[in-house]
């Protein structure tokens, strides 16, 4: 593991960059024990603050977890999926907002991903998965329900059919398309939009996923995807012409 001393960049970022590349190409492994803050500013040849700033980098990357005690230290942890998906949708988030990405490019991105795994998700979805995409249907349909609710409903639903692919991977990256982008279109276009056509649409996606008809449930999301957008025109338009006044 090596640094540059003479790089602009910050020495705890790159000893955290190395260390990082240490676990992902393997010489460092799962539950091994890193060496020392005393052998690791050794090695880079930096204080030991810069050091434990480095570590705190990889535990807030949960690459890293840190033990108290007589046999305590810094180890590589496992990583799991779960772990992973609040990091990942935080950083979609802030990709989403930070960097003015045109509505239309995120709608055709989070349904291009989703109709990916519409066949398996046709084939592999528990009854579980297939009660919760009622549930939010139903509750979608509710008097009263608010703009956050429904959102979050959505959301639920969406995830429902994404997990039901049994895929862990696939579950992962959409993950960002959907807990990121769904809610950012939510909330662009849920004045314009019939609640009452959103149940519809989920409606027939369930149904499709019932029936393990994966080509039936990716044409309603095209459908789903197709209205979006039109939604979303007509609430651009309509900014436009408050403006133009």
């Amino acid at each position: 593991m090596k640094i540059d001393p003479n790089s602009k960049a910050d020495l705890s970022a790159q000893i955290a960059t190395a260390i990082r590349d240490a676990i992902i190409s393997g010489a460092l492994i799962v539950d091994e024990r890193l060496p020392s803050e005393a052998e690791l500013s050794e090695t880079f040849k930096v204080s030991r603050s810069t050091v434990r700033e480095a570590l705190k980098r990889l535990a807030a990357q949960s690459l890293i977890r840190t033990q108290r005690g007589a046999f305590g230290g810094a180890f590589v942890n496992r990583l799991s999926y779960e772990d992973a998906y609040g990091q990942h949708i935080t950083t979609s988030t802030l990709l989403l907002g930070m960097n003015d990405v045109a509505f239309d490019t995120a709608c055709e991105a989070r349904f291009a991903l989703e109709r990916a795994c519409a066949d398996l998700s046709a084939k592999r979805r528990t009854a579980d998965h297939l009660a919760t995409m009622r549930v939010e249907t139903l509750r979608q349909g509710q008097p009263g329900l608010s703009d956050e609710a429904f959102c979050a409903s959505d959301v639920a639903f969406h995830r429902a059919l994404v997990d039901g692919a049994d895929n862990p991977v696939m579950s992962y990256q959409l993950a960002g398309a959907v807990e990121a982008m769904q809610p950012l279109m939510n909330m662009i276009t849920f004045t314009a939009r019939n609640r009452e056509e959103i149940v519809r649409l989920h409606t027939c996606i369930a149904d499709a996923a019932e029936a393990r008809d994966g080509t039936a449930v990716s044409e309603a999301l095209a459908k789903l995807e197709s209205y979006t957008k039109t939604l979303a025109q007509s609430v651009f338009a309509a900014r436009a012409q408050t403006a133009a006044k």
